[in-house]
């Protein structure tokens, strides 16, 4: 496989680290272009995780195409095994190409690799990578967007999903994608009441999920079975949705419907994402004192 490098991309990404990679080969200016669904992620194989529904709505389909960027370099990772004794750079290097290697193997119109460390993506005095991001966006202009859920327990995860709600703010409103979901890594939704949840249907295509999932042995073997953990999550979710009937589907991904806080740049981010914990605190009390009382609860 074979990335451009910094001299030949179409936008002036910002990270001497960065790359670009087009499996098909297509020119890369067309390859923007042509993305439907994109996800931003911040660490290799976040994108397999998290947006796989976006994925497996373009696998082999010519008028849909999934756009891939992942924000960070990839050092930091936990290793053991034969991993052990490898170096930050060896560990970088190994987790770029598992990360083309998923974007061949799921027909990705392009992958985008940002080449931030995680201190650069955490720190809110760091612009470029919203900056990246903006630029990105307006080249690709995507209909749906899949990222982070601002909820999620990993600070890199909110740096990369605030940086993407900043810049998805700043494009013009016809630039903006019609859908912005944010997904479950480092903790699951669950928690949103029902009618809060986006159903993100993955039945049917567990052979993909785990073909992408098993591309990163780095991982894998290095101590974190990811593959594992998301594919039982996804059934989890599919199984414990609804109390009073039979399943329906078989796996499904739960997001966060984060299309207000990017139709609406004036939104405050933090009590949006307040507002959904509120309202499933507000759940749990009615049910507890449907059953208890408001008067047992005061005691």
């Amino acid at each position: 496989m074979t990335a451009l490098s910094q001299e030949t991309l179409p936008l002036t990404l910002r990270h001497s680290g960065a790359r670009i990679f087009v499996p098909d080969r297509l020119e890369t200016k067309a390859a923007l272009r042509r993305i439907t669904h994109l996800g931003l992620g911040a660490h290799q194989d976040d994108l397999e995780f998290m947006a796989f529904h976006g994925i497996l709505n373009c696998y082999r389909k010519p008028d849909h195409w999934f756009g891939g960027v992942t924000c960070t370099n990839g050092a930091g990772s936990a290793r053991t095994g034969r991993y052990a004794s490898y170096t930050d750079e060896q560990m970088q290097s190994v987790r770029v190409e598992e990360q083309d290697a998923a974007a061949v193997v799921g027909g990705y119109g392009i992958m985008i690799q940002l080449g931030y460390s995680s201190a650069e993506v955490k720190s809110p005095s760091e612009t470029r990578l919203q900056q990246d991001l903006f630029d990105i966006l307006r080249l690709t202009q995507p209909e749906i967007v899949y990222t982070h859920n601002p909820a999620d327990k990993h600070d890199t995860h909110i740096g990369v999903v605030v940086a993407a709600l900043q810049a998805m703010r700043e494009l013009p409103p016809s630039q903006r994608p019609r859908a912005v979901y944010g997904c479950e890594v480092w903790r699951n939704l669950d928690w949103l009441i029902d009618e809060e949840k986006v159903l993100l249907d993955l039945t049917g295509h567990d052979s993909l999920a785990m073909a992408l999932n098993s591309l990163f042995d780095s991982q894998i073997a290095g101590g974190k079975r990811y593959d594992l953990a998301v594919a039982g999550r996804h059934r989890a979710n599919a199984t414990f949705l609804d109390a009073h009937s039979t399943d329906t589907t078989s796996t499904i991904a739960y997001a966060m419907d984060l299309t207000p806080l990017v139709t609406d740049p004036d939104r405050d981010i933090i009590d949006y994402v307040l507002g959904a914990i509120h309202r499933f605190e507000a759940d749990v009390r009615r049910n507890l004192e449907s059953k208890l009382g408001s008067a047992s609860l005061a005691l």
